[in-house]
């Protein structure tokens, strides 16, 4: 039997602002445990929460950004659950009325279609604590520090059909959070994770099979990985005659498994009721004029301008556009090298990159910035570097050596340009190998690649490689 694959993400965006969302407590990253929750995270008697403002500009920038309907009137809720990471018994999130309504969001394929996801909410929610099982043999410690942390979640509609699909649009929303400056999307720290709703039918049945969560998923990989493991359980139980219960799974990286958690509450099982200690809030136009003109330009209207603006192709411009930080970084390359688009392109992505994956950095770690990489691709552009030489300046601007020209410099690795001294070369290394000579005069082309190898040899690497072609060839002519 054919089986379709249906997967709904829900997204926890934690929003960047400096306090927790109902008081003033500290949401700074890697406190020791239990330091960062006050009175009003714990919900003890005789507190108050206090909305924060900032959570409200960040939810109200997303749906601006995103395009989706902004609920003028919304409402917290309390959602009453027991857990241990979370004494006061109750989460205070948003359920009928959220801030951020309907909407849609664009993602590209891996053949290079779009697709359009549907988003069916955003609601503003605190965290709950984290349950601690290291260093605490057969026991659990509590650590209440994310208690009251403010985040977006933002929930999909079931419209992807592949692991790929959902990773695709995690990625744009990743992209989208973290350009607009309301996430800063440390999914190692916990800052964006999802919870991913799949389910399988056979293919053309209208209705929904039985879905199964899969929890805190806060990789990429991770994702794409749980997701296809959880399709292949639910199809081998339906296949074996079984049934797919509706329940909350965990995914084990080190063993590459889901398991269950437990079963999965329904809405009604939660018993939501409006906080009575907060108010609606009201969003008027004047607010949500005033968000707007905070909006940087969006990933989408970037990528656009590279390709119109760079002439980048659409592949490029989407790897570059990525995130707001390479975009900026590439940019600033562009501008350090006075233009020569496509070869800053090439020198971000391939280069650059590739030196910075294989030490596990980011681009704010790296050791070559955009004035130096810029600096570069000038010399390239102007033909005092080959592309060979280009590397080497590479790896000892990489090393802290300095900039390209001073590189240049101190190693002597300008480019031979001077057409006498290559054609003396090119002379006396015909003179040397007339066996050669005589090969290629006799039609074997393939001996062409030694006679550049010899001249290069002989420059040490630094003759000018389209003038050395040039002269062979008209040479070896004879």
């Amino acid at each position: 039997m054919d089986w379709e694959v249906v997967i709904g993400l829900e997204i926890h965006a934690q929003l960047a602002t400096r306090s927790k969302i109902f008081s003033g407590a500290s949401t700074t990253y890697g406190a020791t445990p239990n330091t960062q929750a006050c009175a009003v995270d714990l919900g003890l008697p005789g507190v108050l929460p206090v909305l924060n403002e900032e959570a409200v500009r960040m939810a109200v920038k997303f749906a601006l950004a995103t395009g989706a309907e902004i609920g003028r009137k919304n409402v917290f809720a309390r959602k009453n659950y027991f857990y241990p990471d979370l004494p006061k018994g109750y989460q205070i999130s948003q359920m009928d009325l959220p801030i951020v309504g309907k909407g849609t969001l664009d993602i590209r394929l891996e053949d290079g279609t779009v697709k359009t996801v549907g988003l069916t909410r955003a609601h503003l929610e605190e965290d709950a604590g984290k349950s601690l099982h290291e260093d605490f043999h057969g026991m659990t410690g509590i650590d209440l520090n994310r208690a009251g942390t403010p985040l977006l979640e933002i929930v999909s509609e079931p419209d992807m059909r592949s692991a790929k699909e959902a990773v695709a649009y995690m990625k744009k929303i990743h992209s989208l959070v973290t350009y607009i400056g309301i996430c800063d999307g440390n999914m190692a720290e916990g800052s964006f994770r999802c919870d991913a709703n799949v389910s399988v039918r056979p293919k053309g049945q209208a209705e929904y099979g039985t879905r199964a969560e899969l929890k805190n998923l806060n990789s990429f990989r991770f994702v794409e990985r749980a997701i296809n493991l959880e399709v292949e359980r639910q199809i081998e139980v339906i296949e074996d005659g079984g049934q797919v219960i509706q329940e909350t799974r965990l995914y084990d990286a080190d063993n590459n498994e889901t398991r269950s958690m437990r079963s999965k509450e329904e809405a009604n099982d939660y018993r939501y009721f409006p906080d009575p200690d907060l108010l609606p809030v009201i969003i008027d136009d004047e607010t949500i004029e005033a968000v707007r003109a905070t909006l940087p330009e969006l990933p989408d209207a970037k990528q656009q301008r590279f390709v119109s603006e760079y002439g980048l192709s659409d592949y490029d411009a989407e790897v570059l556009t990525s995130s707001r930080e390479q975009a900026d970084f590439y940019e600033a390359v562009v501008k350090a090298a006075g233009g020569e688009a496509k070869t800053c392109a090439n020198w971000v992505m391939v280069d650059l990159t590739g030196a910075l994956n294989k030490v596990s950095q980011g681009l704010a770690e790296s050791p070559v910035n955009a004035a130096q990489l810029g600096g570069l691709v000038r010399r390239i552009a102007d033909k005092t570097l080959s592309g060979k030489l280009a590397k080497q300046v590479f790896e000892a601007m990489w090393a802290g050596e300095g900039d390209a020209d001073s590189i240049i410099e101190d190693k002597g690795l300008k480019q031979v340009t001077d057409t006498g001294a290559i054609e003396k070369v090119v002379d006396e290394i015909i003179a040397s190998n007339p066996q050669q000579v005589e090969q290629y005069r006799a039609g074997k082309d393939k001996v062409f690649g030694f006679f550049v190898g010899q001249v290069m040899k002989v420059m040490q690497g630094k003759a000018n490689p389209a003038q050395v072609n040039e002269l062979l060839k008209e040479k070896l002519k004879g």
